[in-house]
């Protein structure tokens, strides 16, 4: 410690770093947690065009059928 730091300000220097070093922690998890959002999504994405792609499918199908009556 240098001879003319107050206690109080060398104090306030640790939980300033400690703040620090916390918060960077909760990025890099904030990181991996935006990953496997990105990737849910992403599934629920690919999962909702695949049926409504089956649904037109039907559809059209259907309307085959209507119109060879």
């Amino acid at each position: 410690m240098r001879a003319g730091a107050s206690p109080d300000w060398t104090l306030f220097a640790l939980i300033a770093n400690r703040a620090v070093m916390s918060d960077k922690q909760q990025q890099s998890s904030k990181g991996k947690t935006a990953t496997s959002r990105d990737d849910r999504l992403k599934a629920a994405l690919k999962a909702n065009m695949a049926k409504r792609k089956a649904q037109a499918r039907a559809r059209t199908a259907g309307d085959d059928k209507k119109e060879k009556e």
